[in-house]
């Protein structure tokens, strides 16, 4: 089973598309986190990252029900 976790993206940094990263805070921690798969992200963005790759962009409402799913799974 592989588990992607959602982040608000905060920074970008790099020019190449294949090399960009950004900064990403998952509620109150942040990592370092690999673009290719995401090469249109934007500082604001949530993302849904997966072992350091942020693969794929998600609405603020999908990305609040995807941590509030995590946190009930958590109480269970």
């Amino acid at each position: 089973m592989c588990l992607s976790i959602p982040g608000k993206l905060l920074s970008v940094e790099g020019d190449d598309p294949d090399f960009r990263t950004g900064r990403v805070d998952f509620s109150g921690v942040s990592r370092t986190v690999q673009l290719a798969y995401t090469p249109d992200a934007q500082p604001g963005d949530f993302l849904l990252v997966h072992v350091g790759f942020a693969v794929t962009r998600l609405s603020e409402a999908e990305a609040q029900r995807a941590l509030r799913d995590l946190s009930e799974l958590g109480a269970a």
